[in-house]
């Protein structure tokens, strides 16, 4: 992206008729690259000894009928984001002898030089991660040689039955739970207890240290409950809403983003895109008719009273295919938020310079940026401001810090998914990529990506107004 992108619209009329967060150009801040660690794409742990012979290898149902394959590494994964692409076949194939320790959708730092990471569903979807089970991890990256120590895993379960539908392990004592119950993608940690924004639903969950599962939370907002066509009093099969739904939240657009207050009072968890407004038929957006933009939900939850307040601001998205993909404080009331493209990925360098094709990314990263937002400042439309962004295709690294992806100099971030954002210190924040194993190939052509979590020095943003 150009350094002068106006980020609001190109034309004057439409800038005009856009409130608040968009009336303005946005300034796009300097990044630069403190640290690089990886986790290969191919790394497992073995499942718990009491979860039985299920869990000894994972995607087994991932075959395009959903046809159980029992034979090892004998499907191959083909990435495929985006319909302007041509497939190309990754070097990981399923199952695997193991649970993969992959898809990181969030990251939260313990203080110690450690990092909380929350693994993904499993491989995309209910039916095909029945035998994926859901994990959380501490890790110790070593910046200086780009290694990451897993230190431990903690397995999710619901032993004391606190979900209130049938899961994949009903009739077992543990009940680990697998990615066909829950798809976890926002993780933060208060005190004893892990904190969890769930996409089928979505719900919010609730767990203990050690991974069990507390209350699950529904998302019911000044009495009305958000739900998806994957919620379990649903289980439609449309993906999008008709003219008079059950359901108003898109599939796989439940709560992606999740921030937690320095203190530990409040809990701002987003959808990862606009809900559907029945009245207008239409996802919701804001500004002139032409000239509108796409809203996504950020809902205020009171942890010492388990219950959203019905406090609700808005963010509008910079394209209708954007997604959100994470939510972190700064402080009490400024946060930092991925916004990104749902379909690039892959280095412009490596662009295809002709038709589509398997040898090169036909459709290079394009917009994958964090931006600063305050919450304590909404206008007549909700929408929170907006102090400005920086672009994670656009990383200086004058330090060669990069173990893998810079050149020059400059590094990028080209994956489909940065997914999750922390706060590190006053100058730092941390960026974790979902990998979508082992389907994801943002980094090198015939390559599943790895696991990154990049620190990036970015001073100007976070103290932007």
């Amino acid at each position: 992206m150009k350094r002068l992108l106006i980020a609001a619209c190109l034309l004057a009329p439409c800038a005009a008729g856009i409130s608040g967060q968009a009336a303005a150009a946005e300034q796009q801040f300097p990044a630069v690259l403190a640290g690089q660690a990886l986790l290969p794409a191919r790394t497992l742990v073995a499942p718990p000894a009491d979860a039985g012979p299920l869990f000894q290898s994972s995607g087994k149902f991932t075959a395009a009928n959903r046809q159980r394959v029992e034979a090892l590494e004998s499907l191959p994964a083909t990435s495929f984001p985006s319909a302007r692409d041509a497939p190309r076949v990754t070097d990981i194939r399923l199952p695997l002898p193991g649970q993969a320790v992959q898809g990181m959708s969030a990251v939260h730092p313990v203080g110690d030089g450690t990092f909380w990471l929350l693994t993904d569903n499993g491989f995309g979807g209910k039916l095909n991660s029945t035998d994926a089970l859901l994990m959380v991890h501490r890790v110790r990256p070593v910046f200086t040689t780009g290694a990451m120590e897993v230190l431990e895993t903690i397995f999710l379960s619901d032993p004391d039955r606190k979900v209130p539908f049938a899961i994949s392990q009903e009739n077992t004592q543990r009940r680990y739970l697998t990615g066909g119950d829950f798809d976890p993608e926002s993780l933060r940690v208060i005190g004893d207890r892990l904190w969890i924004g769930e996409e089928f639903g979505p719900y919010l969950l609730e767990f203990t240290r050690d991974g069990r599962l507390v209350q699950l939370f529904e998302t019911t907002v000044s009495g009305r409950t958000h739900r998806s066509p994957d919620h379990y009093a649903l289980n439609q099969a449309p993906a999008v809403p008709g003219p008079a739904p059950a359901f108003d939240v898109r599939r796989s657009r439940g709560f992606e983003p999740m921030a937690a207050t320095p203190d530990g009072r409040f809990l701002y968890v987003a959808f990862e895109g606009p809900l559907w407004d029945a009245e207008r038929a239409a996802w919701e957006s804001v500004g002139a008719p032409g000239a509108e933009r796409r809203v996504v939900r950020i809902l205020e939850f009171s942890v010492a009273e388990r219950r959203y307040t019905g406090r609700v601001m808005r963010y509008a998205l910079h394209a209708p295919d954007h997604v959100l993909g994470d939510i972190a404080m700064i402080d009490a009331t400024t946060a930092v938020l991925i916004e990104r493209d749902d379909s690039t990925e892959g280095s412009r360098a490596e662009a295809c310079q002709g038709p589509a094709q398997p040898t090169c990314f036909n459709v290079p990263a394009a917009f994958k940026r964090v931006y600063k937002i305050d919450l304590s400042r909404v206008d007549a439309d909700g929408l929170v401001h907006v102090a400005g962004y920086i672009d994670l295709t656009d990383i200086a690294d004058p330090d060669r810090r990069a173990h893998l992806g810079g050149t020059t100099g400059r590094f990028t971030m080209p994956h489909l998914g940065p997914e999750g954002v922390a706060v590190v210190d006053a100058d730092t924040i941390a960026i974790v990529n979902d990998n979508n194993l082992p389907y994801s190939m943002g980094r090198r052509i015939g390559r599943a990506d790895d696991n990154e979590l990049v620190l990036l020095r970015v001073p100007e943003l976070l103290r932007a107004r």
